[in-house]
């Protein structure tokens, strides 16, 4: 009985402690560019240097966020999805798992007080500025696609500025804030070096 209200609980939506993206007018160009990047389903493509590579980051991802997603399948499934919509937009996987860690401690259903959604804290204007008829801000691969899309446009915005690109997130430009939050969960839980970068970096420290 308390295992069935306990997983009853965890499928209710639950408070984020994020804050949002701001509303700006895109102009048709940005739009036309951010539609197509959320549209593209095509079929996942891990980025790894090697399998071993692969191996690698998520065995290592899986075991530090076992108390986060208990459910390996999908902390798995979250892992992988995470890495290529990531790599696909050009930002470091682990910046996202920093980055998603502070919006929703990895909560698929959570919701802010401003309303965004999901792991990656979307605001729903997006679903009508760029997103497709039957979106879901509450499935993984949607809200992970979209949130890297959105980091991403924020970065190229700022002319790579992640300071403010963060800001730009989370709704608190020039606030210092979050974006030492985000970089402080980066670089304090989810930094990785693959084992074959730190062979090569191995063979080719002079003696």
């Amino acid at each position: 009985m308390y295992k069935i209200i306990a997983l009853l609980l965890l499928a209710l939506p639950s408070a984020a402690q994020a804050g949002a993206q701001a509303y700006e007018k895109l102009d048709n160009s940005a739009k036309s560019t951010l539609r197509k990047a959320v549209g593209d389903t095509s079929s996942m493509r891990l980025a790894f240097a090697n399998e071993s590579d692969a191996h690698a980051w998520i065995s290592e991802m899986s075991q530090r966020m076992q108390k986060r997603i208990p459910d390996e399948f999908m902390r798995v499934l979250f892992l992988k999805t995470l890495h290529y919509e990531a790599t696909r937009a050009g930002l470091d996987p682990q910046l996202v798992l920093g980055l998603t860690q502070v919006e929703s401690g990895f909560k698929k259903y959570a919701i802010s007080s401003a309303g965004a959604r999901g792991y990656m804290q979307v605001m729903p204007f997006w679903l009508k500025e760029i997103g497709n008829k039957g979106d879901n801000l509450f499935d993984m691969r949607t809200n992970l696609r979209f949130g890297c899309t959105i980091l991403r446009f924020y970065l190229d915005r700022e002319k790579g500025d992640l300071f403010r690109a963060l800001g730009r997130y989370n709704g608190s430009l020039g606030k210092a804030e979050y974006p030492n939050m985000v970089v402080g969960a980066w670089r304090n839980h989810w930094a990785f070096q693959a084992p074959s970068k730190t062979a090569q970096n191995t063979i080719n420290t002079p003696g």
